[in-house]
């Protein structure tokens, strides 16, 4: 069952696996989620968990004492709304939100290296973004491959394994290739799986696996009978991964829905939703949602 809710002081009891799903909305939020604050504390330069591989020697991000290590979400999944309307407000082209969107995501990352979140899946790119303006389009398909260029050494030192998800072959070859080779020099990290889905949506994910499971019916593989939620989970895009359900989603910007991302991996994943535009989600937003997140009580439909 879905609920709609505000933060509330609520008993600290969760699980970290497969959740209910519940809607939240931060206290600075509103119901109407109206409120368009930035954030008070940007998010830090980070690098090194304790027992994390991180090679550049930066002192790692302790865990705030707000929250408790054992309940930490395994895997996050982030929708970065707001790039254009954060650019918009400065009077400054949608490139510079998105820009700086792709900054704030970096450090996110190294946050979350920090504080113990093993998977983070980011929606960067749907495949309705392929109807917006070809000048903008282009842009961001620049965007993607000069952030590879700089940011790939950069997950090497973090221990961070880089992985993309969607219909890559949509994208120009010479990215194609890029995609390749950082998932394959990033393929031994550990420290943390960031998965960027990218010409991607929950349908098409869904389509794709239904597709591979009636190939595989068609030349023998399986029978009819051997179909079931397993079968059709094994050929989703986040096979890729040791964890591919999000304990918890977040989403930037304010608005309330989930968007065609990961409809299939979300069945009981917990919902957080912010005001704040992705470009200025700081630190303390963070905090927010992992201190929701962590006093729910999860409950898989059961009771």
């Amino acid at each position: 069952m879905t609920m709609l809710s505000l933060r509330l002081p609520i008993s600290l009891v969760n699980s970290v696996t497969p959740p209910n799903i519940r809607i939240t909305l931060s206290s600075k939020t509103h119901a109407a989620v109206v409120s368009k604050r930035s954030s008070a504390t940007a998010l830090p330069s980070l690098s090194t968990r304790n027992e994390g591989a991180s090679v550049s020697g930066e002192v790692s991000e302790p865990l705030p004492a707000e929250l408790a290590a054992e309940l930490m979400p395994k895997h996050v999944a982030v929708i970065m709304d707001g790039n254009g309307r954060w650019a918009k407000l400065r009077g400054l082209p949608a490139s510079a939100g998105h820009r700086v969107g792709m900054q704030t995501l970096m450090t996110f990352a190294k946050l979350c290296c920090s504080w113990g979140v093993e998977v983070l899946t980011v929606f960067m790119f749907s495949t309705q973004n392929w109807l917006r303006p070809k000048v903008e389009v282009d842009f961001l398909l620049r965007l993607y491959e000069s952030s590879l260029i700089s940011t790939i050494e950069c997950m090497k030192m973090e221990g961070i394994r880089f992985s993309m998800i969607g219909d890559l072959s949509k994208f120009p070859e010479c990215l194609q290739r890029m995609i390749i080779s950082a998932e394959n020099d990033t393929k031994h990290n550990s420290r943390l799986q960031l998965i960027v889905a990218a010409s991607y949506s929950g349908k098409y994910d869904v389509v794709q696996a239904c597709k591979s499971v009636a190939k595989n019916t068609k030349d023998g593989l399986l029978h009819l009978e051997d179909i079931n939620e397993n079968i059709i989970e094994q050929e989703l895009e986040t096979k890729c991964t040791k964890f591919p359900y999000p304990d918890l989603l977040i989403r930037t910007g304010g608005d309330l829905r989930v968007s065609n991302f990961l409809l299939w991996q979300l069945a009981y994943t917990e919902l957080y939703f912010n005001s704040v535009l992705w470009p200025d989600f700081g630190k303390d937003d963070f905090l927010d949602a992992l201190s929701s997140f962590q006093q729910r009580k999860r409950t898989y439909g059961g009771r």
